[in-house]
């Protein structure tokens, strides 16, 4: 499944639409390590415990996994990165997987660090296992954004990090080439990373301090990285020819491959060099003149000293080749090139060798190929000679498996299992040996999707929530154990708003876009609870031009729906969509990025609905208002009380709006830096103390004071109606507080392990009091007990 929807989180935003200021400076200067530690601890006052369990809604994978790493001599010691929702570790004994960056070093304003570009094992402690992370290399002016490395002694369970001085992009093309970070496997303490626009970066103290290697000292400049029209893609990787070498001394000798946009800015001469000094100097290495200017997805050593290289014309998932595979010497045999595999059909994205010589087995992932018939997984079992198809037009459990295979593990311990990745997750075979090899997705555990809005049904609906969201489109869940199954459509598609009537939930509204150059929206409601939809036969106003995921979608009666997309005037239906009429809301003025109005139905008098405009971004000196409407969101009034209230101007991902459907007219709002409550529809707004914005420190962006807002069953004997929860930040203190009296007392309802990256969007249950709904940073969507 290709992945056209990029994740903005609230605390990157900045930086990535301006220059990054004194949060990059801090964590570029010099050498100096900088250990960012978290711990954090509530000052407010506790009125319940905290959940006993946080738990993945299923979905199975969702999103693309970059890269996997098999630790080189403790068997089945493996690890996954993706690209916007952290990493996984593997466990064998249940075929599962552990997420382990939901916690300290991972929060709110650290949820850019989720995309994970790379991950290196210790060799000698099996134990220990690194990340470098980061999500964007450059905002959109091109000016660096530096990532951070973390490093951990008990696989995963807890970080140390430390800010890096060169960019990292792990959400950008070219993510899923091979590990840029590499250990020196006799002196594991020494790491080399291959950056995107700094050249080869060495660290001889497990990652605290860097300097550039002799290989180039050239730093793209924001004007060369905007000029490349695209991410760049720098050094690629390195690999370490160890063969001459003793336990805990350097290995000397080393293979960097380079793409061809930093070879060209950097004014060298060949895509692959090789240093015998440790990385202190470098000379080129000619490669064969088919593949000059070619970049380099993958390339490995065997223990015969052999190197397995593969070449494909164009970086990035999915690219297209022309694609070939070389063998070559090394410096134990000779530095030649022999031709093992080429393809024109897709490219090549990576290689896995077991074995040696003549009888290696070798797996070569086809990526870009998305028609039956094309090849998807090549296996040779004689070094190469000849190769066979295992994957396309053999059995397979789940979706699709094509597209994005760009890396490829042969299980080190059983080379009859096989992995490879792709745009919806893993997959891998156990019969790799088979005429006609079976295919499964290892995916238990394993959640990488984003969703960009939820909304739960009253007590005793037939389904736990509707759940819009980026690349997945628009899902009903009636079983937190199980995949859903009811949508408005199984293509590749953005949802971006939903909403349930109150009166009779088994009517839906939901409104999204087909992916695609270009997008295609589209909106549609169900009458039975998800189980069929039908597609609104036309489309509001703005509609079309705007499929941007800051969209609203409300419905007070059935056959009437509100629509706001992006960017737009809100309209309304009273005829499932056959017709449009647009109501009388101020038209958004343009902010530098997308914005829209919240839609809210008054549950208890759906003849009132509320829509909040956000003032579009921080920067934009346009206040939040809040507007009102008492004839089922056909026109609305400007609440003057809003106005009165001041509400800080902030952008759509860090803003919220609730109605409690219990009382009449009794709203809740969270402008991004406060949280305000109304009891008489809007007319006045009271601020809640003790909530507030802390402001970016070093690599730590900024955490919103309050973000989102959710009201849920209320607790037995409580004197509100409800339960509220907010995310945001109080006393100094970043996370999701709740409240049982009506906003009087506070207590915060994570901890310090349960961060996610930071919280997009959020939603109650009202059957089960305590019980939340939540989207982490690419993490899909948990839920407490």
């Amino acid at each position: 499944m290709n992945r056209k929807y990029k994740i903005v989180i609230p605390s990157l935003l900045a930086g990535l639409l301006a220059a990054c200021g004194g949060s990059q400076s801090d964590s570029a200067a010099g050498n100096s390590p900088k250990l960012l530690a978290t711990s954090l601890t509530s000052a407010a006052s506790t009125s319940a415990a905290l959940p006993a369990s946080w738990t993945s809604v299923k979905w199975g994978g969702g999103g693309y996994v970059t890269g996997l790493v098999y630790h080189p001599t403790s068997a089945n010691v493996m690890y996954a990165r993706t690209d916007i929702g952290g990493a996984y570790r593997w466990n064998n004994s249940n075929g599962s997987w552990t997420p382990i960056t939901d916690g300290i070093g991972f929060n709110a304003g650290e949820g850019g660090f989720h995309g994970v570009e790379s991950i290196a094992l210790d060799p000698a402690n099996d134990n220990k296992v690194y990340l470098v992370t980061g999500m964007y290399s450059h905002s959109w002016d091109g000016t660096p954004i530096n990532g951070r490395i973390y490093a951990s002694g008990d696989r995963g369970a807890s970080w140390t990090h430390y800010d890096l001085p060169f960019p990292v992009g792990g959400n950008e093309d070219a993510r899923a080439i091979g590990e840029r970070l590499k250990a020196d496997p006799t002196n594991p303490s020494t790491l080399f990373y291959a950056s995107r626009t700094a050249g080869l970066w060495k660290s001889t103290n497990s990652g605290q301090t860097w300097t550039q290697t002799g290989l180039s000292g050239k730093v793209l400049t924001a004007a060369e990285i905007q000029g490349l029209g695209t991410a760049p893609v720098g050094v690629e990787q390195i690999v370490f020819d160890n063969s001459n070498v003793g336990g805990g001394a350097t290995t000397w000798i080393m293979y960097a491959a380079i793409a061809p946009d930093y070879v060209q800015k950097a004014g060298l001469s060949s895509t692959m060099y090789k240093s015998t000094n440790g990385g202190f100097s470098w000379t080129p290495v000619s490669v064969p003149s088919n593949v000059s200017g070619y970049f380099v997805p993958h390339m490995l050593r065997t223990g015969d000293g052999n190197y397995y290289v593969v070449f494909n014309k164009n970086a990035g998932q999915g690219a297209q080749g022309p694609g070939y595979l070389y063998r070559f010497g090394g410096v134990a045999n000779g530095e030649t090139w022999a031709q093992l595999a080429t393809t024109t059909q897709g490219g090549y994205g990576g290689v896995s060798v077991y074995g040696t010589g003549a009888t290696a087995r070798i797996a070569l992932a086809v990526t870009g190929t998305w028609s039956a018939g094309q090849p998807v997984v090549q296996l040779s079992d004689n070094g190469g000679n000849t190769w066979h198809e295992i994957a396309d037009g053999m059995q397979h459990w789940g979706g699709g498996y094509r597209g994005w295979v760009d890396d490829i593990e042969i299980d080190p311990a059983n080379k009859d299992h096989i992995m490879h990745v792709h745009g919806g997750g893993v997959w891998e075979t156990w019969n790799a040996s088979a005429a006609s090899p079976s295919w499964d997705v290892p995916l238990n555990n394993f959640e990488e999707t984003a969703t960009l809005a939820l909304v739960t049904p009253p007590a005793g609906a037939p389904y736990k929530f509707v759940n819009s969201a980026g690349d997945i489109g628009t899902w009903v869940q009636t079983d937190l154990a199980a995949t859903p199954t009811r949508a408005p459509t199984s293509a590749w598609s953005n949802g971006n708003a939903a909403d349930v009537l109150w009166s009779d939930p088994s009517y839906i509204v939901s409104a999204g876009a087909l992916n695609g150059s270009p997008s295609v929206a589209f909106g549609s409601w169900s009458g039975d609870g998800g189980n069929t939809w039908s597609n609104f036969a036309t489309l509001p106003a703005g509609a079309a031009a705007n499929t941007a995921e800051s969209a609203s979608i409300a419905t007070a009666f059935r056959n009437n729906a509100i629509w706001a997309p992006a960017n737009s005037v809100p309209s309304y239906t009273t005829n499932n969509g056959a017709s449009w009429t647009s109501t009388n809301l101020p038209a958004l003025s343009a902010v530098g990025i997308n914005r829209g109005y919240r839609l809210a139905v008054d549950r208890k008098n759906p003849n009132k609905v509320y829509a909040y405009d956000s003032g579009g971004a921080s920067w934009s000196n346009l206040a939040g208002k809040v507007y009102v409407s008492t004839d089922g969101g056909h026109t609305f009034t400007l609440s003057q009380g809003s106005v009165s209230a001041n509400l800080a101007p902030n952008g759509w991902n860090a803003t919220s709006l609730a109605v409690n459907p219990n009382v009449e007219g009794d709203l809740w709002l969270a402008d991004g830096n406060a949280v305000y409550h109304s009891t008489n529809s809007g007319a006045s707004w009271t601020k809640l103390n003790g909530f507030a914005t802390i402001p970016a420190n070093g690599s730590t962006g900024q955490m919103q004071g309050a973000s989102v807002i959710a009201l849920g069953k209320a607790q037995a004997g409580a004197s509100y109606p409800a339960a509220v929860y907010v995310v945001g930040a109080m006393n100094g203190v970043w996370g999701v507080y709740h409240s049982d009296d009506g906003g009087a007392t506070w207590a915060r309802f994570n901890d310090d392990a349960h961060q996610y990256g930071g919280i997009g969007v959020m939603a109650a249950d009202w059957n089960t009091y305590g019980r939340i709904y939540f989207s982490g940073v690419g993490r899909g969507l948990v839920y407490t007990n």
